[in-house]
């Protein structure tokens, strides 16, 4: 399948035009032989490999993604902003650098990052530092539009990649449909109530939300956390290991964007060796869930996942376990809305979410000792259209954890009947985003 989302350029973009777009992985495939508009659709790390070992060069890696951008963008709206100019630029400055010896680990990928301000944060400033090329600002809801919009591009609405009357999700709009098309390999994302793993379901991508409050963050509430969505597995744990060293020392003190004046060099990362892959993890115990106990999940998203999660148990790296009660949580939909209205809310309504929370910390801290992980379908229902899905809470199963704080992944579940992507959802124990990262990594993703 590929996605359905093309058009003519809507402006003059450096470099030729790209292959046909695609949202498979390309199968592995000597460089040399690739076409420009492929480079951007192989896993950053490999990427950053072969600029580093003089195989290509950053400014062809991105004047080739600038490409597929102009080619996809009037009707995938993934980009409020393109940076055509000064992202080949900053190419050309990482080819220099590593000409001069400066090792790399991430040179010269590709980034999209979340809404205007993403250069700002913390974690899109640890991945220039760490050789990537941010190429624009990808969409996100804009002002004055409903929640259902999701994503509002330069040249309007945010389509899904794979069925344009279809949203992206959001509020990662652009990020995903941007990583789902090829465009880039990687984009970064906030996930506040599901934000990076709603749109990383829907899209067909890769999508992790960090434990909140383990990078920084400009979210007053707490609830929102730093996150990414990629094609691959293995580029999600590489954002994760350069931005959480290149972040760690400042999270301490840095807690809101605008006070975010300068962020380090990613220590030795100018001299060290990547850091090698994974082993393949031992066997981690698992729990399921359709529906948290609340969430009401369509039949079909919940099949899907429930076979996607089924298939990681036979690869042996996931092993079920049984329980006499079903997974159950208090729905945390009122708690979160009185949250994030705070202060500007009933206070009684504040000490009732701080209530419910703590009833639901009880709860995860016993499932997480039966179990290493909870699996749950990552939305309730497949993607809807763009006037929205009614009165549906398209975030019940994923809002939980950003109440809670655990890091949460969305994988690829499978496509739905109307060939819409659906997502599994893995959820860990505070600070275990390792954890989820190997799993997901070891078994393909």
């Amino acid at each position: 399948m590929q996605p359905d989302a093309t058009g003519s350029p809507p402006h003059h973009s450096p470099g030729p035009l790209p292959s046909p777009l695609t949202s498979q992985p390309l199968a592995p495939t000597p460089l040399t032989s690739l076409p420009p508009g492929g480079f951007p659709t192989l896993p950053a790390e490999r990427i950053a490999a072969a600029v580093r070992a003089g195989e290509l060069r950053a400014v062809d890696v991105v004047t080739a993604s600038l490409a597929r951008i102009e080619r996809a963008e009037p009707t995938l709206c993934a980009f409020v902003e393109v940076w055509a100019e000064e992202a080949v630029g900053w190419a050309v400055e990482v080819d220099e650098r590593v000409a001069a010896g400066v090792r790399l680990p991430l040179a010269g990928v590709p980034i999209g990052v979340k809404g205007r301000n993403g250069l700002r944060t913390a974690s899109a400033r640890a991945l220039v530092t760490a050789g990537c090329v941010p190429v624009g600002a990808t969409s996100v809801p804009g002002p004055g539009t409903p929640w259902q919009t999701w994503g509002l591009g330069a040249g309007g609405r945010t389509v899904n990649p794979w069925r344009a009357d279809r949203t992206p999700g959001g509020s990662s709009a652009g990020s995903a449909a941007a990583v789902a098309m090829g465009l880039v390999p990687m984009a970064t994302g906030t996930d506040g109530a599901g934000s990076v793993r709603i749109p990383a379901a829907w899209c067909g991508v890769v999508g992790l939300k960090t434990t909140n409050r383990r990078l920084p963050s400009p979210d007053r509430t707490g609830l929102a956390a730093a996150g990414v969505l990629t094609r691959y597995a293995a580029d999600a744990a590489a954002y994760w290991r350069w931005v959480r060293d290149g972040t760690a020392e400042h999270a301490d003190r840095i807690e809101h964007a605008d006070r975010i004046e300068h962020v380090e060099r990613i220590k030795h990362a100018e001299h060290e060796e990547p850091t090698p892959a994974w082993d393949t993890p031992a066997t981690v115990t698992a729990l399921w869930s359709d529906d948290l106990g609340f969430a009401g999940t369509d039949t079909e998203p919940a099949a899907l996942a429930h076979a996607a999660a089924l298939r990681l148990a036979d690869t042996g790296l996931l092993r079920f376990v049984r329980r006499d009660e079903l997974v159950r949580l208090e729905d945390p939909g009122p708690a979160w809305l009185a949250l994030r209205a705070a202060p500007d809310t009933d206070p009684a309504a504040v000490r009732r979410a701080h209530e419910l929370r703590t009833e639901n910390d009880r709860r995860l801290a016993d499932l997480f000792g039966e179990a290493d992980l909870i699996l749950t379908p990552t939305t309730p229902n497949a993607p809807h259209g763009h006037d929205g899905p009614g009165d549906r809470y398209s975030t019940a199963l994923t809002w939980a954890f950003n109440l809670s704080g655990h890091p949460a992944m969305s994988i690829p579940a499978g496509f739905d009947s109307d060939g819409c992507p659906v997502g599994l959802q893995l959820v860990a124990r505070h600070g275990e985003e390792d954890l989820l990262l190997r799993t997901v990594t070891a078994a393909g993703h």
